[in-house]
């Protein structure tokens, strides 16, 4: 009598296994979510960085708007050219070719070069620091504030912090923009990385009140405007911008600056 009860209740429960476990395979069946081969085929081709600098949350959500033809294949900044040319054989579409960015700190107010106005007690981060009256120590508003926010948020260990003011490593940089997005003064822009010169300021006060907080600022003479021939570099309040459009490298420009603000940069990798 006890082995027929062990023999019927181990064919219940058998028979309630299979009947689960064929209910589960319905399930999955109804209710099977549809998934892009391309979508897989474009995520194992993305760096896994999920940095966000393509504006999607990660290579998933990048990944899935390239297969549904929301994003270009391209729009992975780490990726570069080499990831972008995969990518559109996947969707069976042209890469549209694109010049490579980096990012750079619009700043040369060094130690040496930036006045202090104050001593600044609280924490250690730009954000912080920029909700608080004046702003950090510098008495430049507009430039580095130096506590290094930017480097924190950097994947790729790009930006490092020298003599006060955060300096961008070309050779590491991936234009991925997160420095970009965390800086509270915008300082720091994506530019091309073929670029050799650059005005390394912020500022947009007057010329006497931008040299009076820093030695290196530009005092928005316009001298650099009237030297460049190709018509790439203008001042607007008081600062000199470079249209690198226009831009063939001359560094005119930089000869005609009487604060040498204008700084090159090599556009080989360092």
């Amino acid at each position: 009598m006890d082995v027929m009860n062990i023999v019927m209740a181990a064919l219940a429960i058998g028979l309630v296994g299979l009947l689960v476990g064929l209910l589960l395979v319905w399930v999955a069946g109804k209710f099977e979510v549809q998934v892009d081969e391309r979508e897989a085929a474009v995520r194992e081709l993305l760096p896994g960085n999920n940095c966000g600098g393509c504006g999607y949350a990660g290579c998933d959500g990048l990944a899935a708007a390239i297969a549904q033809g929301k994003a270009p294949v391209g729009a992975c900044p780490v990726g570069g050219s080499a990831v972008a040319a995969a990518i559109s054989q996947v969707m069976g579409v042209e890469a549209q070719k694109s010049a490579r960015m980096v990012a750079f700190v619009k700043c040369a107010g060094t130690c040496e070069k930036a006045k202090v106005k104050s001593k600044y007690y609280g924490i250690k981060d730009c954000r912080s620091a920029a909700i608080v009256p004046g702003k950090s120590e510098k008495k430049c508003t507009f430039g580095c504030m130096g506590y290094g926010t930017c480097v924190k948020e950097c994947p790729f260990d790009a930006i490092h912090m020298i003599d006060g003011v955060a300096v961008v490593d070309k050779a590491k940089c991936k234009a991925c923009g997160k420095c970009v997005a965390v800086c509270p003064n915008q300082l720091i822009e994506l530019v091309p990385f073929q670029a050799q010169y650059l005005v390394a300021c912020n500022s947009t006060d007057k010329g006497k009140f931008t040299k009076e907080a820093c030695e290196a600022g530009c005092i928005g003479c316009s001298k650099c405007a009237k030297t460049c021939e190709q018509g790439a570099i203008a001042v607007e309040n008081f600062l000199a911008h470079v249209d690198y459009g226009k831009c063939i490298n001359c560094g005119k420009c930089a000869e005609g600056c009487p604060v040498k603000i204008i700084r090159r940069r090599l556009a080989k990798r360092s």
